[in-house]
């Protein structure tokens, strides 16, 4: 049975997204997805009895300590590999307040952000996927 996760869109001033790098450690990055040491939007699964909205208000608060709303469903995604699937939905904070900080987690090490034409090149298909979406104007593009 696949999961269900989600992912967060957050732009600057300046139209560029942030990003965050999870641990190279894979105990301390926890994804089911093993996406330790790549670069991901805030992001994370959805709990049982939880809204996608809930969901993703509470996962940007705990990864970079923002405060969002008005959020905008921008993508839906499949994101299968070998250790995991989920239905990934992908969303864009249309109001951001706070001060970025990754707190005392080591689930991340850093944070950035990054022009959309400059993206890191070890970012995670999940958030890939979404930016991608996001760019193209389109919820969703299946396989062919």
């Amino acid at each position: 049975m696949p999961g269900v996760g989600l992912g967060v869109i957050i732009l600057d001033n300046n139209k560029r997204i942030l990003l965050i790098k999870r641990n190279d450690n894979s105990n301390l990055a926890d994804s089911d997805m093993h996406l330790e040491g790549m670069w991901t939007l805030p992001a994370g699964k959805v709990n049982k009895g939880e809204t996608l909205l809930k969901a993703a208000i509470r996962k940007v608060k705990e990864e970079v300590n923002l405060n969002v709303s008005n959020l905008e469903l921008i993508s839906i995604a499949d994101d299968i590999n070998s250790f995991a699937h989920f239905v990934t939905v992908g969303f864009i904070a249309r109001k951001i307040s706070g001060s970025i900080s990754l707190k005392d987690t080591l689930e991340h090490t850093e944070f950035g952000y990054f022009k959309l034409d400059e993206l890191p090149t070890n970012l995670c298909e999940p958030s890939k996927k979404i930016i991608n979406n996001y760019i193209n104007k389109q919820i969703y593009k299946g396989e062919d």
